[in-house]
């Protein structure tokens, strides 16, 4: 498996982060938690806490809760989205007006 061959942590998130959005993609929407899940916990302790894919990753996490109905759970990982996205981008970005349709 790719995952086992990954040289470090950076592509050991980035695979668990596809792995996320390929099952996300098939309606496998607790397997891609669990993926999204790994690829924060790595991307937390390892990346700068403002890093676009951290900020990718909670919103794919959001929109996975969102589809099994959790809205509770999605909103919180929105809001992470949305927080990260307010720091880092312009704020007339369309990246903020999808976030801010999210919540």
């Amino acid at each position: 498996m790719l995952i086992e061959q990954a040289s470090n942590e950076k592509d050991t998130a980035n695979y668990y982060h596809h792995l996320g959005v390929m099952k996300d993609r098939r309606g496998e929407y607790r397997e891609a938690i669990r993926f999204y899940e790994q690829s924060i916990a790595i991307q937390e302790r390892t990346k700068d806490p403002n890093h676009k894919r951290l900020e990718t990753s909670y919103h794919n996490l959001g929109l996975a809760y969102n589809n099994m109905g959790e809205y509770s759970k999605a909103l919180s990982f929105y809001e992470k989205a949305l927080y990260m996205e307010k720091k880092t981008l312009p704020e007339n970005h369309p990246s903020l007006a999808t976030s801010y349709n999210n919540i």
